[in-house]
């Protein structure tokens, strides 16, 4: 048979919601749920916290405290892994001013940027 495969063949996955992998379709990486963008170190603490508090609510906080690892080549979770490490990656560089940004968005890790 030439052409996709039908549907009964392909395999869906669910994520629960309680797993740090699950992702809204209202989550995209240019969102901004802070109050003021990351201007320089006299704002950080304020930046910070509220940054800390949205991924908390988010159940994303394990990405930028290292908390979880990247997962190894051959691990079915490496792909939701890399999702949410990009979406949580563009929250960061979306709330923060231009010449921080600079320095930190080629970074391959929400924690490295962190």
């Amino acid at each position: 048979m030439i052409g996709p495969k039908p549907c009964s063949t392909l395999i869906k996955t669910t994520i629960d919601i309680t797993s740090p992998y699950f992702l809204t379709s209202n989550y995209h990486p240019g969102q901004n749920f802070v109050g003021e963008n990351l201007l320089h170190d006299v704002n950080y603490s304020d930046w910070q916290n509220e940054i800390t508090n949205a991924l908390f609510a988010k159940n994303n906080i394990e990405f930028v405290d290292g908390t979880i690892l990247m997962p190894a080549e051959e691990s079915t979770d490496l792909m939701n892994w890399n999702r949410c490490n990009a979406m949580v990656h563009g929250w960061l560089v979306t709330l923060m001013e231009k010449k921080i940004k600079s320095n930190v968005k080629y970074a391959l890790t929400a924690h490295a940027i962190w």
